[in-house]
């Protein structure tokens, strides 16, 4: 039998480190608890002893000067426990607490003519005493035990907010903000002292600041081989015109204009990554627009099928969301097969196509520049800048395996709702 999932507060810090100082506290309240109990009640008891015993010798001492005897002491009393009696028949002194008549009671025998010779003394009060002073010790193990809480608890708070801001810092730094820092207040000062989690923090923000200058480095590298390349590549492009016609200068046109397309890509996602790019929102039908961009692919040679399930109205850049289009369009017959089909249902846009399905590494991590499993066609680049386009347009754009077979893109577009008239009816 599969034992039952604890909830998931369970395993968090706070949570754990409150059960081991409630534990703690128990325990050595337990402890000092027994050992003042043992204490007081063995101190409590050896004066009531003494006590009785002194008042056994001086009834011992009328006994023996044959005077009457006081109303607390007798010969062989009612009550008297037969164990301390047959020590005092034996002839040895004895104490001994019962409960006499509802009452807690000390008894003090000793030997008087092969019979037992008794006083009783009243221990009601040392017993409440005793009832008393462990009131006291729950009552105050319970205080000082909610007081460890209290306190423990605001001082693991402290350190696991601390924590829980470094793993938010930490997330947003991988989901791309390389701007995000902790700036744990520790850190700022060399001289003043830090605790683990001020290292932690101090070296998180070290390796983004790291990564930060590295990355800009490489887009800085990115975009200055662009723009130098895209002056060699125009008058590349002018002088292949130039070429008689024929098979020679076909490939060397094709080649050109490969190459030029590839620097474009390659401007366009170093602005991309810098994100500088600024947005022109304006309001649009969505399904005359997709329709506009399927008419446009359809003129470069390439067959593909609209379905306008629910036209929508949404609010964002044209020129952007053609870009994402297009590419994912081309991407489907690039790297799928027929048919292609782009479904408007809302303010939703999926891209089909039949063929092998996106590859693994994509479903799971996304896209990625200068990889592609399809026979070496591509460089990865188209569906990256899809991403990055409709992420600077608000769109969220998710690739999964389409159902009975191929792969399929879904572009959520922002939905424009228009506020009714102060006067217009329901």
């Amino acid at each position: 039998m599969r034992a039952p999932r604890l909830p998931a507060w369970t395993a968090t810090l706070t949570w754990k480190a409150a059960v081991f100082i409630a534990v703690m506290c128990c325990a050595l309240a337990a402890l000092l608890g027994v050992l003042v109990h043992v204490s007081v009640t063995g101190q409590t008891v050896n004066d009531s002893r003494e006590k009785a015993l002194a008042r056994l010798t001086d009834v011992t001492r009328l006994y023996e000067a044959g005077e009457p005897l006081p109303r607390f002491a007798g010969v062989d009393p009612a009550g008297l426990p037969s164990s301390l009696r047959a020590l005092a028949v034996r002839g040895e002194r004895g104490t001994m607490v019962t409960d006499d008549q509802g009452r807690p009671t000390m008894w003090a025998a000793g030997p008087a003519d092969g019979r037992a010779l008794a006083v009783r003394v009243d221990y009601t009060q040392s017993a409440e005493t005793i009832e008393a002073l462990d009131r006291s010790i729950l009552g105050s193990s319970v205080l000082a035990i909610g007081a460890t809480l209290l306190v423990g608890a605001f001082a693991v708070t402290r350190v696991t907010r601390r924590l829980h801001l470094t793993a938010q810092v930490a997330r947003r730094i991988s989901a791309g903000d390389l701007d995000a820092r902790v700036a744990d207040p520790r850190t700022k000062d060399p001289s003043r002292p830090q605790d683990e989690v001020a290292t932690v923090s101090g070296a998180l923000d070290t390796m983004a600041s790291s990564l930060q200058s590295k990355l800009q480095s490489e887009q800085r590298f990115t975009a200055d081989v662009a723009h130098e390349l895209r002056t060699p590549l125009t008058g590349l492009s002018a002088a292949a015109e130039l070429l008689p016609e024929g098979r020679p200068s076909e490939l060397v046109r094709d080649r050109v204009r490969a190459m030029r397309g590839l620097t474009e890509d390659l401007l366009e996602i170093s602005r991309l990554d810098a994100r500088t790019e600024t947005v022109d929102l304006a309001v649009h039908e969505l399904g005359p627009l997709v329709e506009r961009v399927v008419r446009a692919m359809r003129a470069s040679g390439t067959e593909t099928g609209v379905r306008i399930v629910r036209d929508a109205t949404v609010e964002t850049d044209r020129r952007r969301l053609e870009r994402v289009l297009g590419n994912l369009i081309a991407n489907a017959h690039k790297h799928g097969a027929p048919p292609v089909v782009v479904t408007v249902d809302g303010p939703v846009v999926s891209v089909r196509d039949h063929g092998p399905g996106y590859p693994a590494y994509l479903l799971e991590s996304g896209p990625q520049r200068f990889r592609t499993e399809s026979g070496g066609k591509g460089h990865g680049l188209g569906l990256t800048i899809a991403v990055g386009q409709a992420a600077v347009i608000g769109a969220e754009l998710v690739f999964a395996e389409a159902e009975g077979g191929g792969a399929e893109a879904l572009l959520r577009l922002p939905e424009y709702v228009a506020l009714m008239d102060p006067g217009a009816e329901d």
